[in-house]
């Protein structure tokens, strides 16, 4: 391993004296919790033999993915009513994007809908673009390309359909 050879220290000393709060003045966090992780499966049934079978993760919901007609849209309870989901893409030829098969699609995090109204403000202020799906989610980048998700059902929810 290659030691580094630029010294940070005074960058993260300016980090957090700037952002780093103490316990005690910290404000609470807007999010509720992570409301699903969501990942690409290239056959739907191995993956629910493998999550349910293997791993022992209860299938608790499956069903048409609104952005992609015929695509499945399915859910295993991993505990504490945190979900992982899962998306096929049949019929899409996905290319290179085949690479992230069984790989981060994106991150859900569950708010409430005042804040959802509220954080929404918030990306149209900062000038970021977002997709909103349903009037309780919205799909958008981070800084480095990844995909996030407000959503507004609450955790354990889908489009009203419970999934926990």
């Amino acid at each position: 391993m290659t030691e580094p050879t630029t010294d940070r220290a005074a960058e993260w000393d300016r980090l957090r004296e700037r952002y780093l709060l103490p316990a005690d003045e910290r404000p609470p966090s807007s999010a509720r919790g992570v409301h699903h992780q969501a990942l690409l499966s290239s056959d739907v049934e191995r993956t629910i033999r493998f999550y349910t079978e293997v791993l022992e993760f209860p299938l608790t919901e499956l069903f048409e993915n609104r952005d992609y007609e015929g695509s499945t849209h399915f859910f295993f309870d991993i505990g504490h009513g945190n979900f992982l989901a899962f998306f096929d893409f049949p019929g899409l030829d996905l290319g290179p994007y085949r690479e992230v098969l069984g790989g981060h699609h994106h991150l859900a995090i569950s708010v409430e809908p005042d804040t959802w109204a509220r954080l929404r403000a918030n990306l149209d202020t900062a000038g970021v673009d977002y997709v909103n799906l349903s009037g309780t989610s919205l799909y958008f980048s981070g800084p480095d390309g990844e995909r996030l998700e407000l959503i507004a059902d609450p955790l354990g929810e889908m489009y009203g359909t419970k999934v926990g």
